[in-house]
């Protein structure tokens, strides 16, 4: 992994691994072997969250496999983590940083990203809720919360910061008030949600895009049996036989080609495997393009609650909510 093709150079200088390892949904019990594989076979980037209540499994694999007489030596790591919806207030950041340093076994993260823009209630509860089971919300504006995250840039505790789930506009409202900017967006990303416009306006203010659910998350909860399945795709299959790649290397590959990184989530070895084998094929400028014409503005990942027996975003009616913009 040490071509200079296979990183994305943040505005600061640093290097991020364009293909990490997802832990999204990664079970207690396989998270820790999942990881301990794939820096075992060359991954350097692993993307982690509060969120997924696994980050101490997540640190139990970093204390076996990373140091100076281990497999992979700290500098050599990207590592990036979230704040939850709950911990927005200024006073709560580097708490909640410390927490998630604590539980991954690490002096410092390479990437610290706000998880979304709207708050939950605060506390230690991930989703609280109200007694008619409606989520309870807090205000707190996004740019408090940001330049809380600026000061652990100061205190050496984060390389970098981001954001994740923002719209355009959500991004240009961060900026506005930055005195340290953010260097990455992380969104739901794939050929049926190619999100061009939201990435050229990334490129354009200087972040980097990592794409979550490459794959068009097939193992989601919500699923609708009707929903298009990225994977089964004709032109996605017909190029992976061309190319003898599997259909999800293709869509990887259809990713890191545009320089958006990639963070698939397995706790297979032979698919975390297949998952990094992606750069020794090019996609032809045809291909790519016909891969971008599935777009269809398809999201999978909306939080979802029933409501009268029907399923409604849950967050939408939340004023900092970001999909109730185009992009």
């Amino acid at each position: 992994m040490s071509s200079e093709s296979n990183y994305a150079l943040l505005h600061n200088g640093q290097k991020m691994p364009l293909v990490g390892l997802g832990t999204w949904k990664s079970e207690a019990g396989q998270v820790k072997d999942a990881i301990k594989y794939a820096l075992s076979v060359g991954y350097r980037h692993i993307d982690c969250a509060t969120a997924y209540s696994n980050e101490a499994e997540v640190g139990e694999a970093f204390l076996e496999t990373v140091g100076d007489d281990k497999i992979v030596k700290r500098e050599e790591l990207f590592v990036t983590s979230k704040l939850w919806n709950t911990k927005h207030h200024p006073e709560d950041v580097e708490p909640a940083l410390k927490k998630s340093l604590d539980d991954l076994k690490l002096d410092f993260l390479d990437l610290y990203l706000m998880h979304w823009p709207h708050a939950f209630k605060r506390g230690d509860n991930l989703f609280p809720k109200n007694p008619d089971g409606t989520m309870r919300y807090d205000y707190i504006h996004y740019k408090e919360t940001w330049k809380a995250m600026e000061k652990l840039v100061a205190k050496g505790l984060v390389k970098s910061i981001g954001l994740s789930n923002f719209n355009s506009h959500q991004i240009d409202d961060v900026i506005s008030i930055a005195s340290v900017k953010p260097a990455v967006l992380q969104v739901e990303c794939h050929p049926y949600l190619a999100q061009n416009e939201l990435i050229a306006h990334c490129n354009h203010r200087g972040l980097v895009v990592t794409a979550y659910s490459p794959l068009g998350s097939p193992d989601r909860m919500w699923k609708h049996p009707d929903e298009p399945v990225l994977l089964e795709e004709t032109i996605i299959k017909k190029l992976a036989e061309k190319y003898s790649k599997s259909p999800a290397q293709l869509l990887l590959r259809w990713q890191v080609q545009r320089k958006v990184a990639v963070i698939p989530k397995s706790v297979t070895p032979a698919r975390i495997l297949q998952n990094f084998q992606v750069f020794d094929f090019s996609l032809t400028e045809e291909e790519m393009r016909s891969i971008g014409n599935l777009n269809k503005n398809w999201r999978y990942i909306v939080p979802m609650v029933m409501v009268d027996g029907k399923p409604v975003a849950r967050d939408a009616g939340h004023p900092l909510y970001p999909f109730n913009e185009p992009y």
